[in-house]
């Protein structure tokens, strides 16, 4: 399976390259107010809208992952404290009940 990943991304490298490597003529990038930039080989124009791309993305989920592991961060600390407080109830033993397997329909 790691050799199949492997060569997965050999491909796709070699076709981003070739992809790359057809797309190099010079183009004219405008923006707002008639302000242009000419002469900008059409790949890095590509190249820094994927970086762009990339980092809006990473922002807009950066939310929701810090929630997550704040959640997770608090899930640890409360199974760490229940814990804690198992092991130093006084005089009850822990008794251990035979569970039978779940079975999917």
């Amino acid at each position: 399976m790691r050799y199949l990943t492997w060569i997965l991304r050999l491909l796709a490298f070699v076709v981003i390259l070739l992809f790359a490597l057809k797309n190099t003529d010079p183009v004219v990038v405008r923006f707002f107010a008639d302000y242009a930039i000419t002469g900008v080989p059409l790949i890095v124009v590509m190249l820094v809208m994927v970086i762009v791309g990339t980092v809006l993305g990473w922002l807009i989920t950066l939310p929701s992952v810090l929630r997550h592991r704040r959640e997770a961060a608090r899930l640890k600390r409360d199974n760490g404290q229940l814990q804690q407080r198992l092991d130093t109830s006084p005089g009850q033993q822990a008794t251990s009940t035979a569970v039978a397997p779940v079975r999917n329909p």
